[in-house]
Formats: structure tokens, sequence, C-alpha cells
């Protein structure tokens, strides 16, 4: 049952929370992972040869020698294991009993072989009527796509938004280049984002209502982020790739780095022009209008961009903050990891892997009265006993 109101003081967040997980995918596995940071104790039910994300790229090491997965490092840190095998009679008994102690269940196996593996969700709120059973698909359980599996690249198209990319300097600078899709797993992150607000949504419920049936799709996570191209498509304008940008602004190269200029109001156009030490081309009355500089935004960027190659990244943003410009640099992963403001919130712990720790984001928010910590380190396959 959710705790009552003055649980958090007496740790994290979710303390006395028991989540059961069995991930496949990235989506599922965060959303594991955003209970375990705030305090929940999530158990991995992983199969003999366990979790395929154990071997998903990219390997730790310099030349990803030691084996050890990156992502799995960063998606397990705070959980447990417990091997499982559905395929017997042992693996299903124990899994009744985990979910007998569960509170959260998130469940990334296909719908057709949920039967099998004796988490049909009707069988499950049968046997487990206070349980909440979260299931995390590419394209959600329900609906003529509920047994389509989808890679990154695929949930990515199918959410919209691999059809604006690459857009903006990218376009210009290689406008032959295919679709693409965001680095890394974009789309699955925003899944599992919504797996674990969804979670703790029915949970919170569960003294009102009981258990619940929880129905997550990637596919709709990601249409939720772009949800601004289906707003124009309502007014009739269709983004594409290569419509898809600020009419002047966006991203540039300066001596030392790339920074992003946003300049969408007339005070934010006249601090631009001060930034720039107010040339003539840019003090024209015909400026003064911002429909002419929408249609001339493409002259006014190539003014721009030869200002910006003459200048570094951080003395253009101080500055134009100053004026009261947006502009934001882009930052490395580097300086991200090392950034005094990231180390000031403590954004990052470290966590032991092969050959020794890496460096791994706790959580993407904090609590005031509880402050979140990563509670144990990466699990080894089947650490848990079974009896435990």
């Amino acid at each position: 049952m959710p705790p009552n109101d003055s649980s958090p003081a007496l740790g994290l967040p979710l303390a006395g929370c028991r989540v059961l997980e069995r991930s496949r995918t990235v989506a599922a596995a965060y959303a594991g992972r955003l209970l375990a940071a705030m305090g929940a104790q999530v158990v991995m039910l992983e199969p003999p040869e366990g979790s395929p994300l154990r071997s998903a790229p990219p390997l730790l090491g310099d030349r990803g020698e030691s084996g050890e997965s990156a992502l799995f490092a960063y998606l397990a840190a705070g959980k447990r294991s417990l091997v499982c095998d559905l395929a017997g009679s042992a693996g299903r008994a124990l899994l009744q009993r985990e979910l007998d102690r569960a509170d959260i269940l998130i469940d990334d196996t296909p719908v057709a072989r949920r039967e099998a593996c004796g988490l049909d969700s009707d069988a499950v709120a049968t046997h487990f009527p206070a349980l909440v059973h979260v299931s995390v698909l590419p394209f959600g359980a329900s609906g003529p796509k509920a047994d389509w599996d989808g890679e990154e690249v695929n949930l990515m198209h199918a959410g919209g938004e691999g059809y604006l990319l690459p857009n903006g300097l990218s376009n210009e600078l290689f406008p032959d280049r295919p679709p693409l899709k965001i680095y890394g797993h974009f789309g699955s992150y925003q899944g599992g984002c919504m797996a674990a607000l969804s979670a703790l949504s029915a949970w919170w419920a569960v003294a009102d209502v009981g258990g619940q049936y929880v129905d997550v799709s990637v596919q709709d996570a990601i249409l939720g982020v772009g949800a601004f191209a289906l707003q124009r498509l309502g007014d009739g304008s269709l983004e594409h790739r290569t419509t898809r940008r600020f009419r002047y602004g966006g991203v540039f190269e300066t001596r030392d780095g790339f920074i992003e200029l946003l300049t969408l109001e007339d005070r934010q156009w006249e601090g631009l022009v001060d930034l720039l030490g107010r040339p003539d081309w840019a003090v024209e009355e015909s400026l003064r209008d911002p429909l002419e500089r929408s249609r001339r935004g493409d002259d006014i960027n190539h003014r721009v961009r030869s200002w910006m190659a003459l200048h570094d990244a951080d003395d253009i943003v101080r500055r134009a903050q100053e004026l009261g410009v947006p502009v934001a640099r882009y930052r490395t992963p580097i300086d991200v990891a090392q950034g005094e403001h990231e180390r000031a919130r403590k954004l990052f712990a470290a966590v032991p892997v092969a050959g020794g720790e890496a460096s791994v984001l706790v959580a993407p928010f904090q609590f005031r009265c509880s402050p979140l910590q990563l509670q144990g380190g990466v699990p080894s396959l089947g650490e848990m006993e079974v009896n435990a």
C-alpha cells in the first residue's frame, strides 16, 4: 500500500514500495530505474542467461574490453537481480511468490507470450487484485500493432519525430542526409518516464480503487513529445526536416564550440543587434518588422554566422544573457559530468563496475526533505537468493 504522509521523513520517498521488473527493453528498465532512485526496492526477474541489456553497447573500458554494458550499469544501478526461468514450474512458482510480495509490476513481455509466462493481465488482476501492473511495449498492449516489436529508430519514426530530423543547421550542411533518429535511447527514455509516472499514479490510488492495469506505449510517449508538430498540422502546416527551423537563429559555430540562439520577441532581436555591435545592416528600418526579418532569415543567419565564428562561446553567452538574448552553449558530456553546477546538485554518483567506478546520473529530480541516493551498485546476475 502507498506510504502515509509521514513516511518520507523516515527515508526515501518510495521506501517500503516493492517493484518487480521484467525487462528486456530500455523503456521498461528505465521505469524501474526511476522508481529505484526514489527508494523503491526493485527486483529484476532475469532469465538464466541474464537480461539482454547486460550485453548492450556501449561497453565499458577504452575498447570495451571489460564486456560490461555501460547502458546496463546505468539502468540497473540500485536494483536487485533474481533469476527466474518461466519455462519451468519452479520458475512459475517463484513468479507467483514475487507477485504476491510486490506493489508494482513493470513488464515488457510481448503480448503473445504473456499467458504462457503467467503474466496475462486478466490472470494477474484476478490473483493479485491490489497489484499495479504496468505494461511497457513499443506500440502498447492493445490495437492492431500490439504484437509488433520496434527498435529505437522504428519508434522515433512511428512517433513522427524522425520525419523532422535532421533539421536546422544539420539540414543546411547535409541536405542529402536521410532521415535520422536522436542519438541513444531518447524515445525509450520518454516511454520509461511515462511508465514510472503512471505506476506512481496508480499506486497512490490503490487504497481507493485497488490495483490497476496500465498500458504504456513508447510510440504514444514520443507522440506526446512531438505534440507541437501535430498542433501545427491542425492549422494546415505540415512540418518537414527541410522547413522545421527558425527563420533566423538556431545553431551556430563559434571559435571554440557551438551555441544555440533563439529570438522570438522584438526585444530579443534588439538585444541581438546590440550583441553584434549594431552593424549597419542590422539597424535598417525594415528589419524592425518581424515579418521582414523572417523573409530575410537566410541572409541574417549568414551574417550572424560570420560574426559568431570570430568569438568564443562563453563570451557570447555571457554578453547575450546580459542583453536578454536567449543563447546557450552546447556542452560536451565531460562538461556536464564535471560541471560545477552539477556537482553542487550532486547529480552524479560513483557506481562500482568492472575495473573501477562509473559516474552515473542519480535521478533527473530532487526531493527537498529526502535527498536521493543510489542504494547499491550494479547487481550481478542472480545475486538474490531464491529463498530471500
